[in-house]
Order: C-alpha cells, then structure tokens, then sequence
C-alpha cells in the first residue's frame, strides 16, 4: 500500500496536453508534464515523490525538492493562519506545509511573515497531513562555519533562526553565526526575517556578534541632514540653538539629544555649511 510522503516507482499507463499518468497498487498519479523536462513512454517506469495537493489531486513529482522527510533546507512563508500555523512553500508542486501553532510563539506578532524564510523539514501523519518540523540546533550546525577576522566592520544578508533571551542568532549566506543583542536592534527581530547586519565583533572561535543600527557617523549624516533642511526652510535661515540651550528645547525642536545635536552641527561647520555664532544660534552659509 502506498503511503503519500513517500518516493516510489509507478509505471506510465496514460498522458494528455497537460500531464503523464502514472499507476501504482491501482491507484493513479498525476506528474504534471510543466514539473519534468523528461518525456515518458506507456510503460515505462517512473519514480518520485507522492502525495495530495491543495486541489487533492494525486501528485508524483519526479524532480525531489531539496526538503523532503529526512533532508532539511530553507522553505519560504507563504501565510499564517492564527488557528492553524504557518504555510511554508517547501518545493511540492501545488502544496504547503503547515508549521503547527503548537511549534510557534504565543504571540503571534512574533509568528514569521509572508516571504520570510525557514530552515526545517516535514513529516506525515497517519492522516495524510504534512507538517513543518523546525530544525534543532544540532541540524543547524551543519550550515554553520567559521567566520574570518575581516568580517569585523563588514555589511551582511541573514536570515534569524531562533529567539534568545537577550537577542536573537541569525545565520549569514555564507553559513557564519551572528549573534544580535537586543539594544543592536532597531526593531525586535523574529526568527525568520530576512536581515542586513553588520559585525560589531568577531569571536576567535569564528562567531560573530551584529547590529543592525547604522554606524555613528551615518546617523549623523541623516541628523546634520535634517539640521541643514530644517534650516534651509526658515526665513532667515537661522535656528535659535546652541551649546547653552536647554536640552529639553533641543528635543522638542529637533527631536535630537543635545549631544547628537553638537555632533551634527560639528560636522556641518566642518563641512563649511553652517556658521554658529556663541550662545545666540546656528546660521545658513551661503
């Protein structure tokens, strides 16, 4: 008896415009001719992977997806369901996996969103139904490697696998471990969000801790931008702030710090853009 999940041989008996079909133990399977570059003849024996799609037609894919029951690989989110669980598009044609509610966070602000990614496998009850399995950190190691002391400073594409108590470890293209602290955030991370992250600090074991804040001095080119607009826009191209104004008014004009405001105005004298005149404000140069 056949048992879907599973990668059998079934002879060819029949095809039209559209698909091949092949039979086993009497029962019939539809191999979609757009899914194989090959041609089969009547006859002719076939093996692949079976099971029953979204519209329960019975499927035998010849190409095997990279993630199947036993091999593990990145599966793509393609929704949530609140009752359920997560949708993940794993390779089969015309069907998902479902990644159970039960393998997931309470809160589901934290769940992955439609196009983030997943490093799992699946599994097949005895109903027939194929369920997502995350991977453990033992078949995590498999991706990971040692990453080079000129990472330090270097911008990175990740992806987050898992949830710590302080931040989150996200792994890069290149298989390097990145550990993200909580205040390195911008926004809370949630395992599977794909990330740009640069490293803040290379371990000697080869690990690697990231951030995905922008260097000091690219938030100071975005705050003497806003300083150098905001001005531009005043009619006497002139702001009432200084080194001796309150903090508080700083930040209510501006929205700054008054340490990130004397950075900002800094450069912008160094660049020759603003002149200051002592305790009376920041003026436009022409």
């Amino acid at each position: 008896m056949v048992q879907f999940g599973e990668i059998i041989e079934a002879k060819i008996i029949d095809e039209n415009d559209l698909s091949y079909f092949a039979q086993k133990d009497g029962i019939t399977f539809n191999i979609p001719k757009d899914s194989t570059d090959e041609t089969y003849e009547n006859g002719e024996t076939v093996e692949g992977l079976i099971y029953q799609d979204k519209d329960e037609t019975n499927i035998l894919q010849v190409e095997l997806p990279d993630i199947r029951p036993g091999y593990y690989g990145w599966g793509r989110v393609i929704q949530s369901i609140y009752s359920l669980g997560i949708f993940v598009d794993v390779g089969l044609i015309n069907k998902d996996v479902v990644v159970s509610l039960d393998d997931l966070p309470e809160d589901n602000k934290k769940w992955p969103r439609h196009g983030d990614k997943l490093y799992l496998t699946y599994q097949v009850d005895n109903k027939d139904r194929f369920w997502g399995v995350l991977a453990q950190e033992e078949d995590l190691n498999k991706l990971k490697r040692k990453a080079p002391a000129r990472m330090m400073n270097q911008e990175v594409s990740a992806t987050v696998i898992s949830n710590k108590d302080v931040g989150v470890q996200a792994i890069s293209v290149e298989g390097f471990e990145i550990f993200v602290h909580e205040s390195e955030m911008e926004h809370r991370l949630r395992v599977g969000e794909p990330v740009q992250l640069r490293i803040i600090h290379v371990h000697k074991d080869g690990t690697l801790n990231g951030s995905t804040k922008p260097r000091a001095f690219e938030a100071l080119d975005d705050d003497s931008e806003m300083i150098y607009a905001v001005l531009s826009k005043t009619p006497d191209k002139f702001l009432p702030l200084h080194d001796k104004s309150d903090p508080e008014e700083i930040r209510n004009y501006l929205g700054l710090s008054k340490s990130q405001f004397k950075r900002a105005v800094g450069r912008l004298m160094k660049n020759g853009r603003v002149t200051q005149e002592k305790e009376k404000g920041i003026f436009l140069k022409d």
